[in-house]
């Protein structure tokens, strides 16, 4: 089946080269000129293991194109939008780029063709997407909510081999396009949900917002385990162990960050109040979220007072998790400028993100690996749990540290033996050792 996608940032890059991976013939379509230059060179702009070489195998087996001009993709049955829809000035998500693609879109199409909403919308949005479209064609068209469920660092797998796809439509002939096209998918297994449009959008929305709880829920335990001399490890395992629960989310640490969890939780509370439901959950949720991005800065201050000048930290860790190159929402954001607020120097080092980061703090110190960034530094604070970083042995830790301090906001190590190596080691929901 020919097929467009409209946007090759995380979602449509992922989208597009996967199903071409899956046979189809795709177009992606992009208004950065030198961003789709690259891609036809096989250089992606964003890090996700595995991707470069599918986008690379696809060209050459003439399944996957890029190009600037959307009228490429006029011969496809059907168009995914993957545009973002950053947060409005209240929250809300803001549809304009996704309403604009379905206008100009609507110009290019001479046959019947479903248009795929899978960027992350508001309940609503396809009817928004059906008047524009209607507006501007008398071609026969169907639109569709199908949104993406793929974790940054584990995209290419969660879209090759999904736990569901979710399809929310109210047209049999758009269902029976859909079907077609994830066949190669559901053919392995995969289960098809095809539902209503509305529900379709509100599921992404409560999936994340979900997980989001789980999260803020975990460090709420956290810190109460430090008060109360529990450990929060042993506690994770005692309920994720409960098959209600499972065990995924449960892992403590300085916060959720990134382009999901944030936009989506925020998007589903403002949608709450614009039909006046008083969602206190997700109130709940995000001041958690924000108090946690702080913790590591509390202990860092609990220990060595409130007047950091004079002190070098080297972090370990800038994106918002493991295997990306995304910083958006990073809680090392919010500890990086509270501790250059309170007089202090940072030397960072992240495998994949220092070229992003470098775009907000350029005037801060980068090293590339993660044992010469602990050279001339008082302490360490452990931000993103990156597994190279497991593999760094206590005792040479204890050699670099000037202060022989390990402050770790993602319980990379395990106390005891940092102790043994001589390091006061301040985690997340454990006791100080």
């Amino acid at each position: 089946m020919k097929i467009g996608v409209v946007g090759t940032g995380y979602v449509g890059l992922v989208t597009g080269t996967c199903l071409a991976e899956v046979g189809h013939e795709v177009v992606c379509v992009d208004i950065d000129e030198r961003k789709v230059a690259g891609l036809k060179q096989g250089k992606t702009p964003i890090y996700e293991p595995g991707l470069s070489d599918l986008v690379v195998k696809n060209q050459k087996a003439g399944r996957l194109h890029f190009t600037t001009t959307l009228g490429d993709v006029a011969g496809a049955y059907a168009i995914f939008f993957a545009l973002p829809t950053p947060p409005g000035v209240g929250g809300e998500a803001d549809l304009r780029f996704v309403l604009q693609a379905a206008e100009d879109t609507a110009k290019v199409i001479k046959h019947y063709t479903v248009l795929i909403n899978k960027s992350t919308v508001p309940v609503g949005t396809a009817e928004k997407v059906r008047d524009v479209v209607a507006a501007q064609t008398d071609v026969e068209f169907d639109v569709v909510s199908n949104p993406e469920f793929l974790r940054e660092g584990l995209a290419v797998s969660d879209f090759m081999e999904p736990d569901r796809i979710v399809v929310g439509t109210s047209s049999k002939k758009a269902r029976d396009v859909m079907t077609e096209l994830y066949h190669p998918l559901t053919s392995n297994g995969a289960p098809l949900l095809v539902m209503d449009e509305a529900s379709a959008e509100l599921t992404k929305y409560a999936a994340n917002s979900f997980l989001a709880t789980k999260i803020s829920f975990m460090n709420e335990i956290a810190n109460l385990c430090e008060l109360l001399g529990a450990n929060v490890d042993k506690v994770r395992e005692g309920i994720g162990a409960d098959e209600r629960i499972g065990r995924h989310f449960l892992y403590a640490g300085i916060g959720y960050g990134g382009s999901c969890f944030p936009k989506d939780v925020l998007a589903l509370h403002r949608s709450a109040n614009m039909h006046d439901y008083d969602f206190k959950l997700l109130d709940a949720v995000m001041q958690v979220n924000t108090r946690q991005k702080q913790i590591l800065v509390e202990k860092v201050v609990a220990h060595y007072g409130e007047d950091l000048q004079g002190k070098t930290f080297a972090l370990w860790g800038l994106a918002f998790k493991p295997d990306t190159d995304d910083i958006r929402e990073a809680p090392s954001l919010d500890i990086i400028r509270e501790l250059l607020g309170r007089g202090a120097k940072i030397q960072a080092y992240d495998p994949e993100a220092i070229e992003n980061a470098k775009r907000v703090f350029p005037h801060i110190t980068y090293a590339d690996n993660a044992i010469s960034v602990l050279r001339n530094a008082d302490a360490l604070l452990i931000v993103t749990e990156w597994r190279e970083f497991v593999a760094v042995e206590p005792a040479l830790l204890a050699r670099e540290l000037g202060d022989k301090v390990v402050f770790d906001g993602r319980n990379v190590f395990a106390p005891e033996p940092m102790a043994q190596a001589g390091l006061a080691y301040i985690s997340i929901g454990r006791k100080a050792v």
